[in-house]
């Protein structure tokens, strides 16, 4: 086994002087664990603890991070790279969504590449095509599914019908999903990561630091796997970009799409990222968005662009022409909703939701009752005309305290 990656190694390297014309020499690797099985072997004669000790000891042209922390080690290690005019090539998208400004004004100073394409949608060349590909295109949008883990879990509930833990449990045994917390998987954190840059960079703008919305998928239930399938709807985990009213607004959540779309039919651990700008009109990259393979075969690019020369702005343009963009205000944001309600079996329960409803100007498009007359409870599903997000809010309020009706389960349809 060893001998065959050898072998994969060394004509991989071939590949990359022979579209290059540069020979590349591994100088130094640092890792948090030395003798961790892996699938090459390490000499040991290069091998730092201290990753530091790597800069002070030798003289390093380009810079791995792949560390994956937003602050700590991460950030004081690339930091110090751009300080020393080392190039870094990192697939770190918490470092980057936090602190890519700083860092890319550091590039800048010092006449340096910083380069992230691995940091969104794994081995989707997504960041080049915005910055090079579309550069002279006028965004409008960007939307998409950026999370392979989540994709892969809605996906292979509704193919096994099994429950959300059950898949989860799967994903991790599979590598898909983090063996010890994939939170940050579930809760949308990582994808909303990855919505900030491709902001970022599709419409000029400083990273935004505001509080938008930002959901997973820790709720979704087979149920709503099984009602979705019966309207011809799939669930899917989207991030969102767009300028509404010359406004930045981003967010995160599940969203109810149609069967017929492209979108809803990207399934797997695949990705997919449509842009939407003026001349080009809509665009569509899909792959596989994680594992070593896309990982790899991202960063190893960034590595051939910069032994190319290419001397590039890490945003794609300077940093101080990168301007703040008001962010719309998330109470404003409109959708159609499903709403999942489970309750009570008794007279008045389904007047009462529609009442209340109703007093909030949200009107119904469609409604769904299952009854349980076992347990004497009922399911009751409601497709809702377009509402705003703080009028719903202002709506379903009631119904945290309420004991015969639980809190529904709300997701949006997709715009």
């Amino acid at each position: 086994m060893t001998n065959k990656i050898n072998k994969k190694k060394k004509k991989k390297k071939k590949e990359i002087e022979k579209k290059t014309g540069k020979k590349i020499h591994i100088i130094a690797i640092s890792a948090k664990n030395k003798s961790k099985k892996r699938r090459f072997k390490i000499d040991k004669k290069i091998f730092y603890s201290n990753p530091f000790k790597i800069l002070e000891k030798n003289k390093v042209d380009i810079l791995f991070e792949c560390i994956g922390l937003s602050d700590g080690v991460s950030k004081k290690l690339v930091e110090n790279a751009l300080k020393k005019k080392i190039n870094v090539i990192t697939p770190n998208k918490a470092l980057i969504s936090k602190h890519g400004d700083y860092l890319s004004k550091l590039a800048e100073k010092n006449k340096v590449n910083l380069e992230f394409e691995a940091a969104v949608a794994g081995g989707i060349p997504i960041l080049r095509t915005i910055k090079e590909g579309l550069a002279t295109n006028q965004f409008k949008k960007i939307f998409g599914i950026l999370n392979g883990t989540t994709n892969y879990i809605l996906s292979e509930m509704e193919r096994t019908n099994e429950n959300f833990d059950k898949v989860l449990k799967k994903a991790q045994i599979l590598g898909y999903a983090e063996p010890g917390n994939p939170k940050l998987d579930l809760n949308g954190s990582d994808a909303f990561a990855k919505v900030r840059i491709l902001s970022s960079l599709a419409f000029n703008n400083q990273i935004s630091d505001h509080r938008c919305i930002m959901e997973g998928i820790e709720n979704i239930d087979l149920k709503d796997i099984k009602i979705s399938n019966q309207l011809n709807l799939r669930i899917k985990l989207l991030g969102i970009s767009e300028i509404i009213n010359n406004q930045l607004f981003e967010t995160v959540h599940p969203c109810l799409v149609s069967k017929n779309s492209y979108i809803g039919n990207v399934n797997g651990v695949m990705n997919a990222v449509i842009t939407q700008s003026k001349p080009v009109g809509e665009s569509i990259l899909q792959g596989e968005g994680a594992g070593p393979g896309p990982t790899s075969s991202s960063l190893l690019s960034d590595l051939l662009n910069i032994l190319r020369g290419n001397l590039n702005k890490p945003f794609g343009i300077s940093s101080s022409k990168r301007k703040k963009i008001k962010p719309f205000n998330s109470d404003n944001y409109s959708n159609s909703l499903y709403l999942r309600f489970e309750v009570l079996d008794k007279s008045g329960i389904l007047s009462f939701i529609t009442n209340r409803l109703a007093k909030y100007k949200i009107s119904i498009k469609r409604i769904i009752q299952t009854p349980d007359k076992k347990n004497n409870k009922a399911t009751i599903v409601i497709i809702t005309h377009k509402t705003s997000e703080i009028n719903s809010k202002k709506c379903f309020k009631i119904f945290k305290k309420n004991s015969k009706i639980k809190f529904p389960v709300i997701i949006r349809l997709y715009n």
